[in-house]
């Protein structure tokens, strides 16, 4: 894929020039204010909104804000909810917005909530993977990454606010989108930056969930199978028993080694995690479709677990 990118050169990884090179191909494509703050201000009337930080590429464009129910009850579970690590993923911020809007309240006799919808703004606007720096937000939550110098600043800021909060998850829904670009643009991008081959795989036509390696809860991830095929459809593996490269566990499931690997999925210590895919280019679906298709995981997901505890 290396050979074929337009940025750098076959096989020397980017370094700052190559980074601004990309940088400054980038464009603003839709609006974050519009798009997303307009329905966080919406929300105020409800819950309480704060802001956690800002990114400094323009921290008046882009403050960064957490969604959490009024009258925090202390002997209650907390879930959290996560969207646009990747700012491309558009059902993963709306998915989020949606849920706050119109299910939560739903569960609020069960459990406390703190949700993030959009994790990285400016990925958002210029429909991005990356941030501004190249770097990949969703591969970025470790430990070393909270603190006054964020190497990569939309996951650190989250990771520290939420380390701040003293938060104890019993669950984590992170939501995620995987396109056709993926293919096309994201993982020849990678190849170039980092001058390693990337394999082409087969996007999954439909719906497929990542759990987590140390923590996989098959049960739990059946149940989100389960509630999102009454929404859409679910992929069906290839002929290697495989969706994107990795072995199918079950049904619509793959898991990954999420803390291992710096993943949103793997920041926290909750018992019930899953990463949501939807597919939203699939001739089948439409942008509502894929919007109602997580707030479909999330409900099928607090329902298993209010059964359980």
């Amino acid at each position: 894929m290396e050979q074929n990118y337009p940025i750098g050169t076959p096989g020397q990884p980017w370094g700052v020039e190559e980074r601004q090179t990309w940088l400054a191909a980038q464009t603003i494509k839709r609006s974050y204010a519009e798009q997303v703050l307009g329905q966080v201000e919406q929300l105020k009337k409800d819950y309480d909104v704060v802001q956690y930080g800002a990114l400094s590429y323009d921290e008046q464009r882009y403050p960064l804000f957490a969604i959490k129910n009024r009258n925090w009850q202390n002997d209650r579970p907390t879930v959290l909810v996560t969207g646009g690590v990747h700012g491309y993923e558009t059902s993963g911020v709306q998915g989020a917005l949606r849920f706050a809007a119109n299910k939560m309240t739903d569960y609020l006799g069960h459990f406390n909530f703190v949700i993030v919808p959009c994790i990285s703004p400016w990925g958002y606007e210029t429909i991005n993977r990356w941030n501004p720096n190249a770097d990949d937000p969703n591969r970025s939550f470790y430990s070393d990454n909270i603190g006054p110098n964020f190497k990569v600043e939309e996951s650190g800021q989250l990771m520290a606010f939420l380390q701040e909060q003293g938060f104890d998850f019993i669950a984590h829904f992170d939501l995620h989108e995987t396109t056709d670009t993926d293919n096309t643009e994201f993982r020849p991008a990678l190849a170039a930056r980092d001058a390693k081959t990337q394999h082409s795989w087969n996007i999954p036509d439909g719906f497929y969930g990542v759990g987590d390696t140390q923590r996989p809860q098959p049960e739990f991830q059946a149940a989100i199978i389960e509630s999102v095929s009454k929404v859409t459809h679910i992929a069906p593996a290839d002929e290697n028993n495989q969706y994107i490269g990795s072995d199918a566990v079950q049904h619509g499931v793959i898991n990954y080694a999420k803390k291992e690997l710096g993943l949103c999925g793997g920041m926290t210590e909750a018992i019930y995690v899953t990463t949501t895919e939807v597919y939203p280019d699939s001739p089948k679906v439409d942008d509502e479709n894929c919007t109602m298709a997580q707030v479909a995981v999330i409900t099928g997901g607090l329902d298993y677990i209010i059964n359980q505890v």
